[in-house]
């Protein structure tokens, strides 16, 4: 008969080896997958309900604040109190709840669309800029301890690449909003001004065009994620995106404070084999869990859509 230890290694195996502290069996955290444990209903969306509606309580919010930071409340929100216009970057300029695109998840018959155009100001400023869509976990169930394992999965629908923005650079990302205490930096890092202890590490997309803005002169347009960021504050690579459509993605946290990335191209759970990477993000121990958001991005030119990326089923698990 296996002895009380075997069996409590076995089931710790998914995020680390065994450690027997103060008398108590503890799992030495290592990784996680994205989805473990608990989902929390009261946070994230599956966009089913079709009378969702996004009440943007216009104007925006533009990157360069001088022109409306604190000047345009109340910030645009869901009727469901889920989501919300950030106060330093502002909403995508189109958020349209749409059918949920073929090969979905089963069942689903709804999902959410975003785009914009004026991604950094009111005036093109013709370079990339990015505007937020949050999703909030801290005022509806508060900010979450890494002790508690927590993570994030998504799915993401990217559009044949042709269709994208004809621009080098970053066209979406995956984001979590992270606290720490700002002197618990482990090593290297970036150094911030004013720094108060929140940071946003996140699984970007970048594409290289062949003949667009900030051509790199390759044979075919292509994609691929990087993660923000390593230990030192070094963009990650991440996998190539060979197949457009769906893709899932899932971030996790461990009690250690560190962050694990995943990806697979589908709609199927994630497992250990989706593994990027992991990393203190810019040298710092994360605390506690506040929010997760997509960033959508353009050249910011005033005339050129983003690529319009559709988002389905944010969901929000703790593992403890």
């Amino acid at each position: 008969m296996k002895s009380k230890w075997m069996i409590m290694c076995g089931l710790a195996f998914a995020i680390g080896s065994c450690l027997l502290v103060n008398g108590q069996l503890q799992a030495q955290s290592r990784t996680i997958v994205p989805g473990t444990g608990k989902q929390l209903t009261e946070v994230g969306d599956d966009f089913e309900d079709p009378s969702w509606t996004w009440n943007a309580n216009l104007p925006k919010v533009y990157n360069r604040l001088d022109e409306t930071y604190g000047k345009n409340f109340p910030l645009g929100k869901s009727a469901n109190g889920r989501w919300y216009e950030g106060q330093v970057r502002g909403q995508p300029d189109s958020v349209r709840r749409v059918e949920t695109p073929v090969d979905g998840l089963p069942g689903s018959t709804g999902a959410l669309a975003l785009r914009s155009m004026r991604t950094g100001s009111a005036r093109p400023g013709f370079e990339q800029q990015q505007d937020d869509f949050i999703g909030d976990i801290s005022r509806r169930v508060g900010a979450l301890s890494v002790g508690r394992s927590p993570s994030i999965v998504t799915r993401v629908w990217f559009p044949p690449i042709d269709e994208w923005e004809n621009r080098t650079g970053c066209h979406f990302a995956f984001r979590m909003g992270l606290q720490t205490n700002p002197r618990s930096r482990q090593r290297g890092g970036i150094r911030y001004d004013k720094f108060e202890g929140i940071y946003w590490p996140g699984m970007f997309v970048h594409m290289d065009s062949k003949e667009g803005k900030g051509a790199t002169g390759r044979e075919h347009d292509s994609a691929h994620f990087w993660i923000k960021a390593t230990d030192d504050g070094r963009a990650m690579r991440g996998p190539q995106i060979t197949q457009t459509g769906w893709w899932t993605l899932g971030m996790s946290l461990t009690p250690d404070g560190r962050v694990h990335f995943y990806a697979k191209p589908g709609v199927n759970d994630l497992t250990m084999e989706d593994h990027i990477g992991s990393s203190y993000p810019f040298g710092y121990r994360a605390e506690r869990l506040r929010s997760f958001f997509y960033n959508v991005c353009s050249g910011d030119d005033g005339r050129t859509w983003s690529t319009e990326v559709i988002v389905d089923d944010p969901q929000v698990f703790v593992g403890r």
